[in-house]
């Protein structure tokens, strides 16, 4: 799998932000393999796409 371009990346925030979701699903989303991180160990980041098709299914 490539890297989103660092345009389509945010950080966990803006990611629950998008999604209406709280930070900590996000996180949970990640231990689950539900979605993908990218970022530095001090600084997750997230593909607002995979967000986007997470949102749009049954993610939640």
């Amino acid at each position: 799998m490539t890297r989103p371009p660092r345009h389509r990346r945010v950080p966990t925030k803006v990611a629950a932000l998008a999604v209406g979701v709280p930070e900590a699903t996000i996180r949970q989303w990640v231990r689950r393999g539900k979605l993908t991180r990218y970022g530095t160990p001090g600084r997750a980041e997230f593909d607002i796409g995979e967000l986007t098709e997470i949102a749009r299914g049954s993610g939640r």
